[in-house]
């Protein structure tokens, strides 16, 4: 592994997006939104692309956004569009792109990190997989697609309270609920995920897809739907009860939130 926040490779087929902070627990800063937007349109430039797999370094997935770079920020509603929309940019490319998309998951993916691995069109999960929405933790309403992607996996209702509640759901949870394809042994996680994107690189690339495409169709208002994401992160970013949980996070207690 290179000192680069987002690793990038492509061979037979499969192009790998890898966050590469693993002292940070792969947690997004700015340079990981650009990177990850970078990477993604590289990929999409490749001619052969027939799968993208998403992964993290280390211990963990993604733990969500860098709420270090957030607390240095003296414009936070300003932070969180420069924080946002290259990754939401990213995020656009990968669904109107023709390769079907794998998140492979272990350890924690909150926040931006639980968004990221179900923007996927599949999701393997090691056994230590831990999601979680977290952004009701932070004082935030969830970027990243999650507010798009959740309620159409598990209907509007569950993810009302996965999100207004924010509970730690393990990988055989996830499994339960429809947010992971398929629960292994962390050790077999990397296998699995090749296994899996071997196969469909060696499939029929147009029938798969259109087969992606009249799956996700809904996904014709997804640009429009993340850009709704930022302003409402950017709004909440502004606000004190904002600024109350990233003081309460490092101070490592619970915050006091205001009633308005």
């Amino acid at each position: 592994m290179s000192d680069a926040p987002v690793e990038v490779s492509f061979a037979d087929g499969v192009g790998r997006i890898t966050f590469n902070r693993p002292e940070a627990m792969n947690a997004a800063d700015v340079a990981t939104a650009v990177a990850f937007r970078d990477g993604v349109r590289a990929l999409a430039a490749e001619p052969a692309l027939r799968v993208i797999v998403l992964s993290g370094a280390g211990r963990a997935f993604m733990a969500g956004g860098d709420l270090a770079s957030f607390r240095k920020a003296q414009d936070r509603s300003g932070f969180a569009h420069e924080l946002i929309a290259p990754i939401h940019e990213g995020l656009a490319l990968l669904s109107e792109c023709r390769a079907v998309s794998i998140a492979a998951v272990q350890g924690v993916a909150a926040g931006a990190g639980m968004s990221v691995a179900l923007a996927a069109d599949l999701c393997l999960a090691g056994q230590s997989a831990s999601l979680s929405t977290a952004y009701v933790r932070v004082a935030g309403p969830g970027d990243c697609g999650i507010t798009w992607a959740l309620p159409q996996l598990v209907g509007p209702r569950k993810a009302l309270e996965l999100m207004l509640l924010s509970p730690t759901i393990d990988a055989d949870e996830a499994l339960r609920l429809g947010l992971v394809n398929r629960v292994v042994a962390d050790e077999a996680l990397a296998t699995e995920t090749d296994q899996l994107a071997a196969r469909l690189a060696a499939g029929p690339a147009g029938a798969m897809a259109r087969i992606r495409d009249l799956i996700r169709r809904p996904r014709a208002h997804y640009a429009a739907h993340l850009d709704a994401e930022r302003t409402a992160f950017a709004a909440s970013a502004a606000e004190p009860d904002f600024d109350e949980a990233l003081e309460a996070f490092f101070n490592k207690r619970k915050p006091n939130f205001t009633a308005g």
